[in-house]
């Protein structure tokens, strides 16, 4: 087993913490005696934090559906179940994958708050999991404020037998926004000093997150989030972040995109088999678990392929999701995906992803032997992620460098028109010499909007990026109106599970639209 969690001994399912594992544990009480011991063992609190870790793999296994289906990058076969329902715009509070990615996230927030509430038990050298902690259950809370908008901070574990989860309404976004970061922040102090595994929680991975949380909230701190976003760029060596580029040759010569193309592949942990003729692949590309761990990776969530038949799929009933090594993060975005019709790249999205514009990032991204132009109802895949469906092996980046360069420049940008301060263009242009490109002098809001997209594309950002950027409504209204899909601006934001709504009637109330 490649990753970290061989020694896990906690496993979870989305509504119950603890179901069949070797040494049960009641997560549902943290007072319990068991819970006692084993934070007093002397590795206690670093197996509840690698149970943390095990129960965010859920997280990335519908979001796929949520995010990049919603956006204006890819589409689904009008015949395939309910992923054409996520392309229209018209899914309802019902929907199984709407309930179930916010049930995943508050279950790992769950056994997050178990560390939490017992942080002052955690000897000296377990204090960084408590930063772990802290860490994951704002990214939960992160993932879940945008899907959803309006939500509760759950901050502590809640007694199921009281009126406990009455405590916790949903919170205006801004007020969301503040603890997602006051956590992020928390999570720093703890995190400071930890050696870098980019398979766990990091400061670095901290700082980077929160200034994306100030640059995401309804009223951005463009000069907050630009303080933490340089205090990482300008020591970036010390950190262990860099772009993965070797740029070998001239601009004009194949070998120096063939070597790109690899690059950017190599991000992803992907290899190519065969050669290259003038710089364009001869062959196909495959997961190599020897590359996933590279200096472009800050943090990401590690999936293991292996033969079993107890895997999570994004359609599993919250009884039945067995957490194993061997599932994957999204079936969706795998070699499975197409043959249900799901990651088929937009019309308009391959208007600016050729290989002429994008003579690195389109042969590392889209299956070019699905690529047909001269048929525009093709079909077209991705190429991010090669490995067999619902027991992938690609692992998950929540967050790599190239991000953090692009998100550098927009807290410089600072919500104007365009921007030449040459902080943000070396910024931006980093990852435009990798990608193949020429030099940016003047970076415009749309440049920078554009090269997330092509830089991006099925790593679920596009729709975040177009709601952060106020440019949501504009585009996705174009988008459904060329397509005869049913956007309103009410539908940027996911329907609050009706499930929520049933648990506790008359106390949350329904998003608009829905």
């Amino acid at each position: 087993m490649k990753k970290i969690y061989k020694n896990i001994i906690v496993c979870f399912s989305a509504a119950a913490l603890l179901t069949g594992c070797a040494e049960e544990l009641d997560l549902d009480n943290p007072t319990a005696l068991s819970i006692e011991e084993l934070l007093q063992t002397n590795n206690g609190f670093i197996l509840l934090s690698n149970g943390v870790l095990d129960a965010y793999q859920k997280v990335p296994a519908n979001e796929f559906l949520l995010t990049e289906l919603r956006s204006d990058n890819v589409r689904a076969n009008s015949e395939n179940g309910n992923y054409p329902d996520f392309n229209a715009y018209n899914i309802d509070p019902n929907n199984g994958d709407v309930a179930t990615y916010y049930s995943n996230n508050m279950s790992t927030i769950k056994v997050a708050n178990t560390l939490i509430d017992n942080r002052f038990l955690a000897p000296e050298s377990q204090q960084y999991t408590i930063g772990e902690a802290y860490f994951m259950r704002a990214l939960c809370h992160f993932n879940l404020v945008r899907a959803y908008q309006n939500i509760p901070y759950v901050d502590k574990i809640l007694d199921v037998t009281n009126d406990e989860a009455e405590d916790y309404p949903q919170l205006p976004e801004a007020e969301v926004y503040a603890k997602i970061i006051e956590d992020f922040k928390t999570s720093i102090a703890y995190l400071d000093g930890v050696e870098l595994n980019r398979y766990r929680p990091s400061a670095g991975a901290a700082i980077c997150l929160a200034a994306k949380a100030y640059l995401s909230q309804p009223s951005p701190d463009y000069t907050e989030a630009e303080l933490l976003l340089a205090s990482v760029i300008d020591n970036n060596d010390a950190y262990g972040f860099s772009l993965l580029a070797s740029d070998q040759g001239s601009n004009s010569n194949a070998e120096h995109f063939a070597n790109l193309i690899q690059d950017y592949g190599g991000v992803f942990g992907n290899e190519i088999s065969g050669s290259f003729t003038d710089g364009v692949p001869d062959g196909s590309w495959s997961n190599n678990d020897g590359f996933e761990i590279n200096e472009e990776v800050i943090f990401s969530i590690s999936y293991d392929l292996a033969s079993s038949d107890e895997y999570v799929t994004s359609d599993s009933s919250l009884g039945d999701q067995v957490q194993t090594d061997s599932e994957s993060h999204s079936f969706a975005m795998t070699l499975q995906g197409p043959s249900n019709g799901v990651n088929i790249a937009s019309l308009d999205f391959l208007d600016y992803m050729t290989p002429a514009l994008q003579p690195v990032r389109f042969y590392a991204s889209i299956d070019a032997i699905s690529y047909n132009p001269s048929i525009p109802t093709n079909d077209t895949f991705n190429a991010k992620f090669p490995t067999p469906g619902e027991i992938g092996d690609n692992d998950w980046i929540v967050l790599r460098y190239a991000d953090v360069l692009l998100l550098y420049t927009e807290a410089i940008l600072a919500g104007g028109d365009s921007t030449t301060d040459s902080r943000a263009v070396d910024a931006f242009n980093q990852v435009r010499k990798r990608a193949g490109l020429n030099d940016e002098a003047n970076v415009t809001k749309q440049i920078l909007l554009d090269e997330r997209r092509m830089e991006f594309v099925y790593e679920n950002q596009r729709l975040y990026d177009l709601i952060r950027f106020g440019e949501a409504d504009r585009v996705l209204q174009e988008f459904s109106n060329n397509n005869s899909l049913f956007y309103t601006n009410e539908k940027k934001y996911l329907p609050f599970p009706q499930r929520e709504l049933d648990n506790l009637p008359g106390f949350y109330k329904q998003n608009n639209g829905y």
